[in-house]
């Protein structure tokens, strides 16, 4: 039956033209165009093929190649924000024809650009038209802060979050709970748990395993048990990294059969130990010489393909030789790492070896990242360095100090100084003195302390200037405790005038008058003779605290120091010192 009206018209016409997706127009030289059936067919055609294109589910090919794109884009975004100041990368992401969703930024945040960068690369984001951050974008950026302790900054983007509505979820909580106990703030971590609960979030094996790592690594056994148990009550089922806590747990604390059992009833459960949980047990049962364990995990990981780290390999190797016992499988199982070392001599110089050239890399990457101030990077390679427990010289330590320090990077140079504390290396006077500046700027006050006291045991004065200088900063804060501090590391030949003078005023800031002139009493007692500062400070901060009679007292004695004492040409560089201070004083 032939057909007729709109149906015959589209099979009357045969398609000539091709088209994306491989779609074919009809001829429309041989349409009938004056009637009303065509131009209705041709409008209906059009639709359909406009909605089909919308809709049409993209081939694989397609796929691949979008995800190329995007890889390459975000590639080439990250090595702006890298290797250009923030103002040339700024014309240069301006000039991208791209569009900026939240995937995007999400994956700039996540190629690990230098901090600063990340952080002027999120606000400049917020600002494009049409543009808005949201969880991912904003617990990126948390991560960041939080990766490079700067606790306060990442704290400031979570309450970003909050006040303006953005959803925060078991992984931003997660995140938040990790970086206080990475920080040492355990209690922090504690009540981010408990908000996290309080606040309904949808609870992750991610979240229950972080938080009970946090409560093994600080002695909490009982707490982290009962997150486990109640993690299996909540019917979410462990996965490989939490198998892991538990038995890491279990090797530290000597029940090498419990961890065992566990590696078994994880297999039986489904989940299979991989390469990593493989080499932190082994290392665990290393340190301990638990020869019998190793062979346990070396079966399984020669089962499995699995093979160990090189530095693990060896601490096996040397275990196993130490017991006495046969490293046969430990080379079949890492057929690729045995190097022929044989005696017990040649692997600790073997070992020796690697570590100094690791620390000849390490420390070219340190220049090369000093030399570019990608700060970020210098803090990552430390706190490997930490870990893994290679050197660096004094000199790059200090330069690193004092570059962060110059920049404003607090956290960035404590973690250098902490580095140098923990591998016992000496740094430089200069460094020093560059984290006392950086935190007097930051009112932090103690540390400045602490830090003189390091550097005092490290066998580097301060100096008679500075030290009477430093004392009298800290006496202007308002902080006696830490001038004090301060003043009873200088040695006996340094604590003369100027820092007696500086000691007094900061008692006299502080309102502690009468701790003042006991140290005046002290100070005439071991027969350190005041100058006209001394009694410049003593009569400012009598007459401040209406204490008119004692001031008259020390105003006499001040008139006769100025009667009969020795001429300018004379007077002692000490004295000098505290006149320069106190000149004119005054007590604030």
């Amino acid at each position: 039956m032939p057909r007729s009206g709109l149906l015959g018209y589209i099979a009357s016409h045969r398609p000539t033209r091709p088209l994306p997706g491989g779609v074919r127009l009809f001829d429309t030289t041989q349409c009938p165009c004056n009637t009303e059936s065509s131009l209705a067919a041709r409008v209906l055609f059009f639709i359909f093929f406009r909605t089909s294109q919308k809709f049409r589910k993209p081939t694989e090919k397609e796929n691949v190649d979008h995800k190329i794109y995007m890889r390459d884009t975000i590639g080439n975004i990250s090595k702006i924000l890298r290797y250009l100041t923030w103002d040339s990368a700024q014309e240069q992401l301006e000039k991208l024809s791209i569009r900026w969703d939240s995937y995007t930024v999400n994956q700039v945040l996540k190629s690990h650009p230098p901090m600063e960068k990340a952080w002027l690369f999120f606000n400049w984001a917020s600002r494009l038209k049409g543009f808005k951050h949201d969880q991912f974008t904003y617990t990126t950026m948390l991560d960041i802060f939080g990766e490079a302790r700067r606790i306060e900054s990442m704290n400031y983007v979570f309450q970003q979050m909050q006040e303006k509505g953005i959803k925060t979820d078991a992984v931003t909580y997660t995140s938040l709970m990790h970086w206080f106990s990475n920080d040492g703030d355990i209690e922090r971590a504690v009540r981010v748990w408990k908000e996290m609960k309080a606040k309904g979030c949808c609870l992750t094996v991610v979240s229950y395993t972080a938080y009970m790592k946090i409560l093994f690594d600080n002695k909490r056994v009982k707490e982290a048990a009962d997150v486990y148990k109640e993690m299996l009550q909540s019917g979410c089922a462990p996965n490989c990294y939490t198998y892991t806590v538990l038995m890491e747990h279990l090797t530290g604390s000597g029940k090498y059969k419990a961890a065992l059992e566990i590696f078994s009833r994880m297999q039986e459960a489904g989940v299979q130990p991989d390469k990593a949980t493989c080499n932190i047990l082994i290392e665990k049962f290393c340190k301990t010489g638990q020869t019998w364990a190793i062979t346990q995990i070396l079966l399984y990981m020669k089962d499995n393909f699995l093979v160990l780290r090189y530095p693990v390999y060896l601490e096996a190797l040397q275990t196993l030789k130490v017991a006495g016992e046969s490293d046969i499988l430990l080379r079949q199982v890492n057929p690729h790492l045995n190097v022929g070392l044989s005696s017990k001599e040649e692997i600790v110089e073997f070992k020796e070896t690697v570590a100094d050239v690791h620390s000849t890399i390490d420390r070219g990457f340190v220049l090369l990242f000093l030399t570019k101030q990608n700060f970020y990077a210098i803090d990552c390679l430390l706190t490997g360095m930490i870990h893994k427990n290679t050197r660096l010289d004094s000199v790059i330590i200090s330069q690193i100090i004092e570059v962060n320090c110059a920049h404003c990077r607090i956290n960035g140079a404590l973690l250098a100084f902490e580095y140098s504390v923990k591998m016992g290396i000496n740094i430089e006077r200069i460094a020093y003195l560059a984290l006392m500046g950086v935190f007097i700027r930051a009112n932090s006050f103690p540390k400045v302390a602490d830090i003189v006291e390091k550097m005092v045991r490290a066998g580097i004065s301060l100096g008679m200037y500075l030290g009477a200088l430093l004392i009298y900063r800290l006496g202007c804060a308002r902080r006696p405790g830490s001038a004090a501090k301060v003043f009873g590391l200088l040695p006996d030949d340094q604590k003369g005038t100027a820092a007696y003078t500086a000691l007094i005023s900061a008692y006299f800031s502080s309102g502690n008058v009468d701790k003042g002139l006991k140290i005046y009493k002290t100070m005439q007692r071991k027969r350190i003779h005041p100058a006209l500062g001394t009694y410049n400070l003593l009569l400012a901060g009598l007459e401040k605290k209406g204490r008119a009679r004692e001031a008259e007292i020390y105003r006499k004695e001040k008139k006769t120091l100025h009667t009969h004492g020795h001429s300018q040409d004379i007077v002692s560089m000490d004295e000098k010192i505290c006149n320069l201070l106190f000149s004119g004083n005054l007590v604030s």
